[in-house]
Formats: C-alpha cells, structure tokens, sequence
C-alpha cells in the first residue's frame, strides 16, 4: 500500500478483513464513520471523545481518526479533511479479551487457540459459529504467579485474581488459559470441563461465582478498560505492520475507585 496515495477507506477495508467484520450484521460492522479523501501517513487511536480531542489532533498532525465509541463525537470541533474510522463489536471481540489471536501468541500459546463458546444471535437465539466468545489456549506449564505478572506486565494491571482450590483448582504444571470475554457459569464450566485451570477475563461478574466455586478454576479478572487499552496498543501495532501508517495512541488514565 502506497504511503502516499493510502486514504481511511484503504485502511477500513485492511480492517474489515483483520476484524472479520463480514461475520456482523451490517449495523454492527463500523468501517468509515466520517469519509474523507485525503492520504493517511498518520492516524490517532482512542477509545471514546475525550475533552481536548480536537487540539489533539491538530498537535499531532493527524490525518485521521480511529476510535472505538465514535457516538459522542462532535464532527464540527475537527479539521474538516479528518476522515474518522470507527469499529466497535468487531474490536471488541477481536483485540480484546475474547477469541484473540494476537492476545494468545503474546501468552506463548503452542498450538493454535480453540474457539469456547459462541455469541447468539439476538433474534433467534441460534449461536454464531463465526462469532466466538472466547479461546482455550495450550501455553508452557508455569505457577499462577507467574500468570499474575504477565497480566500485570501485559495490561497493567487486573482488578481481582483467584488462586483456585481443591483437586480441581490451580495446578502447578496447568498448561491451557481460557480467555473469555463473559463470565458465566456456563462458559465458566465448560472452560474447566476442557481441561483450563485458569480463566482469564475482563470482568469478574456474579453469575460464574458458583461454577468457580464448584470448579476450583482460578480466575484473573483484567477490568474491562484494561482490556480496551491493551487492544488500542494492538491495534496501532497492526496498523504500523500492515499499512506502514504512524499511529498516535490516546490513553486515558484509569480511574480506580475504592
């Protein structure tokens, strides 16, 4: 792709096949949010609006825009030749905790990731065999601590971590990661009945507390903002491998509350 020539519909149709768009309703895709016709050698990542957006990018020289919730964005504040890109369920379950194959060759997995679980379709309740919900991933045989610091070192941080117990709990040698993007007690029994001894999501919901408690599985919840920002740090990646376009990530500071 030619630097010089590549414009926002280049890039949205790079993404389209990266994050399987074809898999979403129309309505659910994203792609091109506000068009424009000028070249990209630099685009901007973030989440959501943020106060300032505007100076942001007049500052950092950007061609574009790329974010995530684009609902909020006021058209009129930016340069008039900005195109804005937007993709939302498509990042969400592909760069985020969830059926995520970048996430999963920076855990060291051995083998490919194994699809768990499906998302429904939400008329007819059928599952989406395109569309799954999370992965089980074989990786070296490695102690939970050492699980800890790599979320710690990958996203930041995580908001809640589960040991396990008894004879099903954590194993010293365990040896596959479930990686969800839900917690329930479904998914939650189904990643234990595969043979995972840790389940790694975003956030930690009362639904699967039962089947971890029955399971002994150990569960490391990430906190979903975590998740987003580790997925807007892949995103950029994949864009400067793929596009050879400069990315400019807007991380926001995350907000603990006691």
């Amino acid at each position: 792709m030619d630097s010089a020539t590549r414009t926002i519909n280049d890039i949205a149709n790079l993404l389209k096949k990266e994050l399987s768009v074809h898999h979403y309703p129309a309505e659910e895709q994203g792609g091109v949010y506000h068009p424009s016709a000028q070249p990209v050698q630099r685009i901007g990542l973030a989440l959501e609006p943020f106060p300032g957006l505007a100076k942001w990018v007049t500052d950092m020289d950007l061609d574009a825009l790329w974010l995530h919730r684009p609902w909020q964005l006021d058209l009129t504040h930016l340069p008039a030749d900005v195109g804005v890109l937007s993709h939302h369920l498509p990042f969400d379950e592909t760069l985020t905790v969830g059926y995520n194959t970048h996430l999963a060759s920076q855990l060291g997995a051995l083998n490919p990731p194994e699809p768990l679980g499906y998302k429904s379709d939400t008329a007819t309740k059928e599952p989406l065999p395109k569309r799954p919900i999370g992965m089980l991933v074989d990786v070296p045989e490695q102690e939970f601590d050492y699980w800890l610091t790599v979320v710690k070192d990958h996203f930041g941080g995580y908001d809640r971590a589960e040991a396990g117990h008894g004879s099903t709990g954590w194993h010293a040698d365990s040896s596959r990661i479930a990686v969800v993007g839900a917690m329930t007690d479904a998914l939650v029994r189904e990643a234990a009945d595969r043979g995972a001894h840790l389940y790694l999501t975003g956030a930690y919901r009362k639904p699967g507390q039962q089947a971890v408690d029955e399971t002994g599985i150990a569960v490391i919840a990430v906190g979903h903002r975590r998740c987003e920002e580790w997925g807007l740090d892949a995103l950029a990646t994949l864009l400067r491998d793929q596009c050879s376009v400069d990315c400019v990530v807007h991380h926001q500071p995350l907000v603990i509350r006691g």
